[in-house]
C-alpha cells in the first residue's frame, strides 16, 4: 500500500504538471486537445490498470505498452510532453520483471517519444539527442535500482534461512533436553526401582531356600514378578538408547504375560502373535501395556474362564485384541477407574484409538495403532 501511494502521488503530480505545460505553452486547435487527451489517458489508464500491474509484475506488459503508446502520442501533439518520461521511465522498470525485458521497454518510449517530438519539431537531432540522454540516465538509474533490489532480496532469503535454521536448532535443543532428561530418569530407575527389584529376586531366592517346598508355588510366582518387573525396569532404562528391536520382540513379551497370567489368576490365556513385523521400542511398550491393562480388566472385572490376546498387522497399522469369555459391562457407564480412559490417552498421544466392544457373554478391547513399518503377513 505504501508503494501504491508513492505512485499516486507520482502520477498526479505529473498528470498536474503536464497539464499546466500544456495549458501555459501556446498550443491551440487540434494540439491543445491532444495533449488534454493523451494526458487524460495516462491518467485513466493508471487507475484503471496501475494498480493490479504494480502487485503483479508479470502482468504489467500489456499496461507497459499502452504508457509507451500514450506517451509517444502525446507528445507528437505537444513537445513538452515528452516531460512524462520522467514518471514512465521508473513505471517501466517497476512494471517488468526481467530485467533484459525492462530495457527493451525503456528504448521502446525512448525511440517513441523520440518519433513525436520529431513529428511535433521537426527537428530530427533534437529528437535523437533528448532521448538519448533520456535513455541513458533511465538505464543507469534503473540498472542501479535494479541492482539495489536484488540485493534485498537476497538479504531477505538470507535472512528466512536463518529464521528456519534458529527454528531447526531450537528444535534440536529441546530433543536434546528431552533425551537428556530421559537419560536422567533411566540413571534413577536403574540405580533404585532396579536395585530394590534385584534385592527381592534374591530374598525370594533365599527364602525357598530355607522354607523349602512348602511355600514353593507362592514364593515361585512372587520370584517371576520380580524378575518380569525387574525385566520391565530394565527396559525403560534401555529405552534411552536406539538399540534395534528383534522381530519376535512383542510376541515373546504377549506369550510370557498370558502364561504368569494364567498361573496367577487360573484363566486360560491364548496368545496369537504369530507374524507380527519388526516394530520399534515405543510401539511394541504401547501395545505391551494395553495388553496388560486389558488383562488387568480381565483380573479385576470380568470372572472369565478363558481370554485371548490377538496381534497383527494391517496395511499401515498393527491392531491388538484383548477378548474375555466373562460377565461383561456397560461401556457407556461411568466408571471411577483408570484403566479405559488411561489406555485411550496412551493411544491418543501416539495417534492410535480403543474399541470397546461388551455383552453379557464377553467383552474385547481392540487398540488401533498407526506404523508405518506394519505390513501383512
Amino acid at each position: 500500500m505504501t508503494t501504491l501511494r508513492w505512485w499516486h502521488t507520482a502520477v498526479l503530480g505529473m498528470a498536474v504538471a503536464l497539464a499546466t505545460i500544456v495549458l501555459l505553452g501556446g498550443e491551440f486547435g487540434g494540439n491543445l486537445i491532444g495533449g488534454l487527451g493523451a494526458l487524460g489517458a495516462f491518467v485513466a489508464t493508471w487507475f484503471a490498470l496501475g494498480p493490479r500491474a504494480i502487485r503483479n509484475p508479470g502482468s504489467g506488459a500489456g499496461y507497459a505498452v499502452v504508457l509507451i503508446v500514450i506517451a509517444g502520442a502525446g507528445t507528437a501533439f505537444v513537445p513538452n510532453f515528452a516531460t512524462i518520461q520522467c514518471v514512465v521511465f521508473p513505471l517501466l522498470w517497476s512494471l517488468v520483471e526481467s530485467r533484459t525485458r525492462a530495457i527493451v521497454a525503456n528504448l521502446a518510449l525512448a525511440v517513441t517519444v523520440g518519433v513525436g517530438l520529431y513529428l511535433s519539431t521537426g527537428d530530427l537531432a533534437q529528437a535523437v539527442a533528448v532521448e538519448a540522454v533520456s535513455f541513458a540516465l533511465s538505464l543507469a538509474l534503473g540498472l542501479w535500482i535494479t541492482s539495489i533490489s536484488e540485493q534485498s532480496h537476497e538479504r531477505q532469503r538470507l535472512l528466512d534461512e536463518l529464521q528456519v535454521a534458529q527454528t531447526t536448532l531450537a528444535a534440536l535443543n529441546r530433543d536434546a533436553g528431552v533425551a537428556s532428561e530421559r537419560e536422567r530418569w533411566a540413571r534413577e530407575i536403574h540405580d533404585t526401582i532396579a536395585q530394590d527389584l534385584t534385592g527381592m529376586v534374591m530374598l525370594t531366592q533365599r527364602a525357598r531356600r530355607e522354607l523349602g517346598d512348602s511355600a514353593e508355588g507362592t514364593l515361585g510366582l512372587l520370584e517371576e514378578s520380580a524378575r518380569a518387573a525387574l525385566e520391565e525396569t530394565r527396559a525403560l532404562v534401555a529405552a534411552t538408547t536406539p538399540a534395534p528391536l528383534g522381530s519376535d520382540g512383542l510376541a515373546d513379551a504377549l506369550r510370557r504375560l498370558g502364561d504368569r497370567f494364567g498361573r496367577e489368576t487360573g484363566v486360560v490365556v491364548t496368545v496369537d502373535a504369530a507374524g507380527l513385523p519388526p516394530l520399534d521400542r515405543d510401539t511394541e511398550v504401547v501395545l505391551l501395556r494395553v495388553a496388560q491393562e486389558g488383562l488387568a480388566n480381565v483380573r479385576k472385572h470380568a470372572r472369565a474362564h478363558t481370554a485371548t490376546i490377538t496381534a497383527e498387522a494391517r496395511p499401515g497399522s498393527v491392531e491388538l485384541r484383548v477378548a474375555d469369555d466373562g460377565c461383561g459391562f456397560d461401556p457407556a457407564a461411568p466408571t471411577d477407574g483408570y484403566g479405559l480412559d488411561g489406555m485411550r490417552g496412551r493411544l491418543t498421544l501416539v495417534g492410535g484409538a480403543l474399541e470397546v466392544a461388551s455383552s453379557p457373554t464377553g467383552t474385547a478391547l481392540t487398540a488401533t495403532l498407526p506404523v508405518t513399518n506394519a505390513v501383512t503377513a
